[in-house]
């Protein structure tokens, strides 16, 4: 195997061929010819990528490895680290596009031949996109591929690094080697600078399959994509911004209905983000804009800055006919509060999502920092440092958006710095977000809007205080009827009751709407926004909570929603009454033969799977145990920052088809669930059993009615533990012929149809008396 071959783990066997990773682990059992590992460790072996590629055409299992997943695997498996790997093809991207002549020309040649060409002509469009100083290398015989040099100085398009920070194999200073980016001492202006013919002779194959995946998606689009499975192949590495987040944040930073029209037509001409990490919020900025970005690790800076310039529109013809490439990013590394890259900057709009819950961030030796105009923060209160540097950082008049948790609002040791915010007029709006928007994802963040005061101007005397997390959730869908919830029916037993599990779930076209709508109107909304006059949230506590000043809506959307709800309570009951089962007619206990799950398994009658998905491992909507028992629609996944197609999913998630039955694992209530079209799709989560029948031998609601039955239940279980733990195996079903088992399937399918009407008339009944209690209480309703 050659020195430098990629290497590939069983999971990326298992996507490659499209089938599970148990059946990986089944092949080398079974073939004694299947590749040895080349690599990895015992538990986690890695192949050789060739010889799998091989083995697999050899047996028929494929017929050619897709595009975009062998320039992943390539990426993954490079000697140098995949973040180096991006930078190498960042690079190489950048001239496909810029100078696609250039780059064929170069792809001609042979690979040590290209590699020897390549810097220079990475060089020309590296100084296109950044200036002068990124086409120029740095000490001969270096190998430095897109250095990231420490300087003071503020050059176009500079990586600036003020700290030594080493993440994902960045070499400290005077340190060089494969793929390494270099730290030499304060030189000139900070730079992303091409790659050494040695550094780039390991990538050619790479930078050749990355500019056959751009000529079919675009170089733009390629590089998300790579960029995008390399930040969900290392989630606890990076905070992340949600995409539809960041242009929330975007569209906040325009300004209000109620400003000048000089200064509503003026287009957006400088943006920071002083907390760059992957420059979502910078990449969600539309019309012109200049754009300058901070990050601490220098890695992450070189590839925001690669990313955001492949963001951004390609070469422009100029006025003597020359294509001329529009100019770059400013990105600079370091620590933004210790060593700000940016002093003399007056923007007009800064977005941040800076870190939470910070101890050192420079308390001690900041001290007398002059960005502190509002009071030197307390060491817990790390954000409010944040909030003064965006101000800072800020033109007169200029507007800032902040990602912020809800702490920040109401903590007793920043109450000053927080009253003088109010009274200069500094902090014009505190939104309240469902939980969920962005990771954490079990808390509602704030979104804090600031304008810096302008001299001369009277300062704000309101505030505007916003609380979505009332909103209601997506409507169900209209032709599932009142007594079936989204999503699917379920054949449930005893559940608790109410919503679905998992992650709280918001429409978040409708969270949008009304936050645009309650910062560009500022006028009072009903239970989502209220304007506060300052004078009334400068007391002892300066609590900037919406909560604590904007009540949540009354259940069923107020007063002048409750005749909805009774109407919709009275109609389900109605349908409620027709679907009630007949009267039982008794008999004698039937003794009929029966069989078991395990046994219509071996005979291929059915077969079982067992989930292993969990919210948020996969793109697809997650079916949890919760939602089963509830009868509640699948748990949608959280909102991450995929925003290339084809990026990272958990490894091989059970998928559910029309027509399988899923029973939880764990738990002493009976249940089952038969899928439908709408839920189908969705993964199979843990602690749940599918059991997908042949339908020309075993009627699915048949299978899962007697599955609901108690005492086959008890005779399935174990009891080994706290928890009782249901077998699948060894539930039992009566032996019958097609015919027979349907007529039972349609009495247990208008069972779980009257169990779901039950199920929705007991909401809309709990909505509609709280509702009522509600109102009588705040006065909106009146005893009659």
């Amino acid at each position: 195997m050659p020195e430098n071959a990629t290497e590939v783990t069983a999971a990326g066997i298992a996507r490659l061929a499209g089938v599970g990773r148990a059946a990986v682990s089944n092949w080398r059992r079974r073939y004694a010819d299947f590749p040895q590992p080349v690599g990895g460790t015992g538990t986690s072996p890695s192949f050789a990528l060739s010889e799998v590629e091989q083995w697999l055409r050899d047996q028929g299992k494929l017929a050619e490895v897709p595009l975009r997943e062998r320039v992943w695997q390539e990426v993954a498996g490079h000697p140098a680290g995949a973040p180096q790997a991006l930078i190498h093809v960042g690079c190489a991207l950048l001239l496909v596009r810029d100078r696609p002549t250039a780059w064929l020309e170069l792809a001609a040649a042979p690979d040590e031949r290209m590699a020897a060409l390549l810097p220079q002509a990475l060089g020309h469009v590296l100084t296109a996109r950044f200036g002068p100083e990124a086409g120029r290398g740095h000490g001969a015989g270096a190998s430095n591929p897109a250095r990231v040099h420490t300087t003071s100085a503020q050059g176009p398009g500079g990586v600036h690094a003020a700290s030594p920070p080493n993440p994902a194999g960045v070499h400290t200073p005077g340190a060089s080697g494969p793929g390494g980016v270099h730290l030499p001492g304060a030189s000139g202006p900070g730079s992303v600078h091409p790659p050494t013919a040695q550094d780039l002779l390991p990538s050619v194959p790479l930078l050749r399959a990355a500019a056959e995946l751009a000529a079919g998606i675009g170089a733009g689009q390629a590089f998300e994509f790579l960029l995008g499975r390399q930040l969900d192949a290392n989630p606890r590495q990076y905070t992340l911004t949600p995409p539809q987040l960041a242009e929330l944040m975007a569209d906040l930073a325009e300004p209000p209905k109620g400003a000048d029209r000089a200064a509503r037509e003026r287009p957006v001409r400088s943006v920071l983000d002083p907390a760059a990490g992957t420059g979502a919020l910078l990449r969600a900025v539309g019309g012109p804009a200049t754009l300058y970005a901070q990050e601490a690790d220098p890695g992450l800076a070189a590839l925001t800055a690669l990313r955001l310039a492949l963001a951004a529109e390609g070469p422009r013809r100029a006025a003597d006919g020359t294509q001329r490439p529009a100019p770059g990013p400013t990105v600079r590394t370091g620590d933004t509060l210790r060593a700000d890259a940016f002093p003399e900057l007056a923007a007009d709009t800064v977005l941040c999502h800076p870190p939470f819950n910070e101890r050192n961030w420079g308390h001690d030796e900041l001290a007398y920092d002059p960005r502190w105009e509002y009071g030197l923060p307390a060491r817990t209160e790390s954000e409010l440092a944040w909030v003064q540097h965006v101000l800072a950082r800020l033109r007169d008049g200029g507007t800032a958006v902040l990602l912020m948790p809800p702490a920040a609002a109401s903590r007793r040791s920043g109450r000053r710095i927080r009253a003088g915010l109010l009274r200069r007029g500094a902090l014009r709006a505190v939104i309240a977000l469902p939980a969920g928007a962005a990771p954490p994802y079990g808390i509602p963040l704030h979104l804090w809007i600031l304008c810096k005061p302008e001299p001369g101007v009277r300062p704000a005397a309101d505030l505007l205080l916003a609380d979505t997390a009332g909103l209601p959730g997506p409507a169900p869908d209209p032709s599932a009827g009142p007594g079936r919830p989204p999503g699917g029916r379920a054949a449930g037993g005893k559940a608790p009751g109410g919503p679905g599990g998992g992650r709280e779930r918001f429409d978040w076209p409708a969270v949008r709407a009304a936050v645009l709508d309650a910062w560009r109107d500022r006028t009072d909304a009903e239970g989502v926004s209220r304007v506060v006059p300052v004078i009334e949230l400068l007391d002892d506590d300066v609590d900037l909570a919406p909560a604590r000043h904007l009540p949540r809506p009354a259940s069923g959307g107020g007063a002048s929603g409750l005749g909805e709800v009774r109407d919709r309570l009275t109609e389900t009951l109605r349908l409620t009454a027709g679907l009630v089962p007949p009267a039982a007619a008794p008999a004698a206990p039937a003794h009929r033969p029966l069989t078991t799950v395990g046994e219509l398994a071996r005979a291929g009658a059915l077969f079982l799977h067992t989930g292993t998905a969990v919210p948020g491992s996969t793109a697809a909507p997650v079916l949890t145990e919760h939602d089963v028992l509830t009868g509640a629609a699948p748990t949608a996944p959280p909102p991450t920052e995929r925003e290339a197609p084809g990026g990272a999913a958990a490894d091989d998630p059970v998928l559910l088809e029309p027509g399988d039955v899923v029973v939880p694992v764990l738990g002493g209530s009976t249940a089952a669930r038969v899928v439908d079209a709408e839920t189908a799709g969705a993964a199979l989560g843990r602690n749940l059993q599918l059991l997908r029948p042949d339908p020309a031998a075993v009627d699915p609601w048949f299978l899962a009615g007697f599955l609901r039955g108690t005492a086959n239940h008890r005779q399935a279980s174990s009891y080994a533990s706290t928890a009782a733990r249901l077998d699948a195996r060894r539930l039992q079903l009566p032996r019958m012929p097609l015919a027979e088992q349907q007529r039972y399937g349609e009495r247990f399918c208008e069972l779980a149809a009257f169990e779901d009407a039950l199920r929705t008339a007991g909401r809309l009944g709990g909505q509609l008396v709280q509702g009522m209690y509600d109102g009588l209480t705040d006065g909106t309703v009146t005893p009659g």
